[in-house]
């Protein structure tokens, strides 16, 4: 088969040929690409297309248990716990058309007894010093910007607060910056109504973001914040002194105290530029290995060969275990129940885990000790650990 090809000549003489002004070149070029930085890898958001939810697809618990990556975080005194969860966008809606398919969903429990002054209900990412500091943002600079981007959708009509603050290794929180999630024009988001959400950030000379991997800069989202929390005269749209009395404006409490309240996002990108280019698709598969870094998991839903190791003792075997990819820092490890475990060996009976337990953790690998035995056998032998569905 033939392959058609376009001269370079043809295609200079027709872009020579057009002549447009500098300010809609510039409309062009900033709906299109960026024309400084990175072209990929771009996004500082990990799974911002909510694709990845290694740990289940909704949870009414405090903290990662739906969508990677994203936190959720409310006071433990509420009336009923909110649920976040992985959800379908429905077809032929934007964002969905723009290629977005999942979203991270919080369902508000019922509060309308009414909203104390310690109530909040966000949730966050958080990204690594080092991620921050490598970005190619000059962050003490004023005149140097971070770009935020997402869509939204809310089933009450109201404006929200996006937060953002900096955790500096030594210090802990140091300075904050928050901003309205808004209709873009400083009013009320339209209820059940996809928004795009894009705020420029400057830099600020008091910021320090050290090349490292701690904590370096949270970006929130706050559905409710009481008013411990806030106040009246918060100034937004500015770096400020972490003061968690004085976080945020004060903000209203329709959509809190409505039973069953929707909160909606995806899409969420952070760049280095002044405004917010195209969403940076990612595959799937990419997408997970970044999130892989943070928390992984063996699915035991079906049988998964784990590693193989050796009895050093008649009742005593370690496996050697690799991740399937390098840690932020040395991890807690879970395991599951010893029923969901099977140690095999060669030419004798299989055996239940036992007592398992991980030691020697590091950030490339860790080792599994169990105190079972397939046989009554002393040390030397080698044996396979599985993982399993009990049922």
């Amino acid at each position: 088969m033939a392959l058609n090809t376009v001269s370079s000549d043809r295609l200079s003489t027709n872009v020579k040929n057009t002549n447009f002004t500098a300010a809609e070149k510039q409309d062009l070029t900033d709906d299109i690409l960026p024309l400084a930085g990175q072209l990929g890898n771009r996004n500082l958001i990990i799974n911002g297309a909510m694709q990845v939810a290694q740990r289940g697809t909704a949870s009414t618990a405090n903290g990662y248990h739906s969508v990677d990556r994203f936190q959720v975080n409310f006071d433990s005194g509420l009336t009923e716990a909110p649920t976040q969860a992985q959800v379908d966008i429905a077809s032929g809606t934007t964002p969905y058309t723009l290629g977005f398919k999942k979203a991270l969903k919080i369902t508000n429990g019922n509060q309308t007894s009414g909203a104390g002054a310690a109530d909040f209900l966000e949730f966050y990412q958080y990204l690594e010093d080092q991620d921050i500091s490598n970005s190619g943002w000059n962050f003490k600079s004023s005149s140097s910007y971070i770009t935020i981007s997402y869509w939204v959708k809310s089933s009450v009509a109201q404006k929200f607060t996006g937060f953002f603050y900096t955790n500096q290794a030594g210090a802990g929180d140091s300075y904050m910056y928050s901003y309205q999630i808004d209709n873009g024009s400083g009013g009320n988001l339209t209820a059940d109504t996809w928004t795009k959400i894009t705020h420029s950030i400057p830099g600020n000379s008091n910021l320090t973001f050290n090349n490292d991997n701690t904590r370096g800069l949270a970006v929130g989202f706050y559905m409710f914040e009481g008013t411990d929390y806030s106040t009246s005269s918060h100034t937004e749209n500015t770096w400020a002194a972490w003061n968690s009395s004085n976080k945020i404006k004060d903000m209203t409490s329709t959509w809190y105290t409505t039973n069953d309240a929707t909160f909606e996002i995806t899409g969420a990108q952070l760049e280095v530029s002044d405004h917010a280019t195209d969403f940076e698709h990612r595959s799937f598969a990419v997408e997970k290995r970044l999130c892989q870094r943070y928390y992984e998991q063996y699915d035991h839903n079906d049988t998964y060969w784990l590693c193989s190791g050796v009895y050093n003792a008649s009742t005593e075997a370690v496996f050697p275990s690799d991740y399937q990819t390098e840690k932020r820092d040395a991890p807690t490890i879970t395991m599951p129940p010893g029923s969901n475990i099977i140690l095999m060996r060669p030419n004798t009976s299989n055996a239940a885990g036992g007592t398992m337990s991980a030691l020697n953790i590091k950030t490339r690998k860790c080792a599994f000790k169990s105190t079972s035995n397939p046989s009554s056998s002393s040390g030397g032998y080698a044996t396979t650990i599985s993982l399993y569905n009990s049922g």
